[in-house]
């Protein structure tokens, strides 16, 4: 009897070594978990291996219900290569093939060892952009294969820690019979592109890009001209496309960037860009193209008349996406050299517009952008909307109304310098929500301006909301970090005490930056009219020297 028992704990543990020597595949799941906990809703990863090659897939791949772009990994263990195949929504499919990266890999291995899933495992480490990785791997299923294209050449990789927080751990091994005829590369093979294409294919695809305006010139001239897709208006100084949007998901993300470079202009800039609403009587682009006395006119008292600044009745002001200043020359005055300085070739401005996706969604709209100056040469610039989509189907619900844009974008067409509030009443407007009951916010966007040593663009100014008469908030818009771009200015003029001009503190702004907006809590509004006014203590004019402030104001939901 005893001999029997010696005998059957033999058998238990020979059988399953057998067994697995005789499997010609295997199949691997694994799931994800971080400080502990198993990540909730995830899509587990499946590894399929041979004793010549394995596949990184995931399981709503394999059921035919994953997103697009679908990417899988094969390693041939015989060549030592790891082949990446990208398939895209539109049915095409890219191929790279590195025959480097394997090899590339380097371990230090410990004399630690643990059981999971009932194998053996030794512990593997190496350290990638910072983080340390562990690998704990298996010999005793003679096949080797990983959860990533990280290890696949140890043995069978059954767990991978990352920062010792994070984990992806095998939770079922099938052994197969037979190698799953899936288990090759594709034959005809698809387009075979390097790395750096193949990253940035797949990156593009993930998410939606909109060309507005490529390399375009916006500049000052008689000679700049309207085409077929693109308007100029203010002797090239604002340019206009109608961009058709599509059906936005509801929690995507939209972001605007600008690249821009001088074409001959070498001063800092005030740019914008913005949309054109049309769904009143009157818009803005009546007057692009029929002069700025054709905009509605405001007045406070003050003597002077400033057009299309604010809501009306039968008007909507510009809705600023973004409010952006063009540095000191970059590009085109790099030829200025100073010691220990490598100028950038353009500058790259990059801001998430989100809350304003109900002016985008599923709509045909008019795309402006404009950069005031008086030079031919102007400025050469592009202009893209980029959409990454949310989780939910459902499109976007909140609601957004411009109330007021004082930033004179027609400047080189007449339009009047924002300077209403050299008055106690500054700017003041009439407005009308639809529903009691929401969190209603002011999205603002303030500039100051007037480039001399008492100029508000070099003194704090205290701005301030009120709203039915109320003061709701106030604060002083002022950048002191403005030396951090000093490589973006060239064409900076420098001062005796050691310091450039691009260095100086501003008034919300500094050349070669973007102004973000501030999100002002306005509470729960009543259904009906309101009165909303900005408030700033305008400095006075030197001889023929004056300041003024751009400010935009859009009422936003939740």
């Amino acid at each position: 009897m005893k001999n029997y028992y010696i005998l059957l704990i033999a058998l238990c543990t020979i059988l399953p070594t057998q067994a697995q020597k005789k499997s010609k595949s295997i199949k691997v799941t694994y799931v994800k978990s971080s400080n502990g906990k198993i990540l909730e809703n995830q899509d587990p990863i499946l590894l399929f291996t041979s004793e010549k090659i394995s596949l990184n897939t995931t399981e709503k791949i394999t059921l035919q219900k994953a997103d697009f772009p679908i990417e899988q990994v094969f390693v041939d263990f015989d060549s030592k290569t790891i082949s990446q195949l990208a398939q895209f929504k539109n049915q095409t499919s890219v191929l790279n093939i590195d025959s480097l990266a394997l090899g590339k890999q380097n371990f230090t291995f410990s004399d630690q060892t643990r059981k999971i899933l009932g194998y053996n495992c030794k512990k593997a480490t190496t350290s990638i952009n910072s983080n340390t990785i562990e690998l704990w791997y298996t010999t005793e299923l003679s096949l080797k294969g990983a959860p990533t294209a990280l290890g696949q050449d140890l043995g069978l990789v059954l767990e991978m820690v990352r920062n010792g927080n994070s984990k992806v751990t095998a939770s079922k091994i099938e052994l197969l019979k037979n190698v799953p005829t899936f288990l090759k590369l594709p034959n005809p093979q698809p387009k075979i592109v390097d790395q750096l294409t193949y990253k940035d294919l797949l990156w593009k695809s993930r998410f939606t890009s909109i060309a507005v305006f490529e390399k375009e010139i916006i500049n000052f001239s008689d000679t700049s001209k309207s085409n077929d897709s693109i308007l100029r208006f203010a002797s090239g100084t604002i340019i206009v496309k109608k961009i058709k949007f599509p059906k936005i998901k509801k929690g995507s993300s939209v972001f605007v960037d600008v690249t821009e470079q001088s074409n001959g202009d070498a001063y800092d800039r005030t740019g914008s860009v913005f949309v054109i609403p049309t769904s009143e009587k009157i818009s803005f682009l009546d007057g692009l193209q029929n002069g700025a006395k054709t905009l509605p006119i405001y007045e406070n008292g003050n003597g002077e008349k400033y057009q299309g600044v604010i809501r009306t009745e039968n008007y909507s002001p510009l809705l600023e996406l973004m409010r952006f200043f063009t540095p000191f020359g970059v590009k085109q005055f790099n030829n200025l050299e100073l010691k220990n300085k490598a100028w950038q070739d353009s500058v790259y401005y990059r801001q998430d517009i989100s809350e304003l996706t109900p002016a985008l969604d599923d709509q045909e709209v008019w795309i402006g952008m404009n950069i005031g100056n008086y030079d031919k040469g102007g400025h050469k610039v592009s202009l893209n909307v980029s959409i990454h989509g949310g989780n939910d189907n459902k499109t976007q619900d909140n609601w957004l109304l411009p109330l007021f844009n004082t930033n004179n974008v027609m400047e080189m067409a007449g339009q009047q310098y924002a300077t209403m509030f050299n008055n106690e009443k500054g700017l003041e407007i009439t407005f009308e929500v639809p529903e009691s009951n929401k969190n209603y916010k002011l999205r603002y966007i303030t500039t100051g301006h007037g480039g001399w040593g008492n100029g508000d663009e070099f003194v704090p100014k205290k701005n301030t909301i009120l709203v039915d008469g109320k003061e709701i908030f106030t604060f002083v818009p002022w950048r002191t970090d403005c030396g951090s771009y000093r490589l973006s200015n060239p064409a900076s003029g420098n001062f005796s005490n050691g310091l450039s001009s691009s260095d100086l503190s501003r008034s919300n702004w500094c050349p070669g930056t973007v102004t973000p907006p501030i999100y002002i809590d306005l509470g729960k509004l009543s259904a009906g009219k309101h009165s909303l006014q900005v408030k700033i203590p305008q400095g006075a004019p030197e001889g023929s020297s004056f300041s003024s402030w751009n400010v935009s104001g859009i009422l936003i939901t939740e």
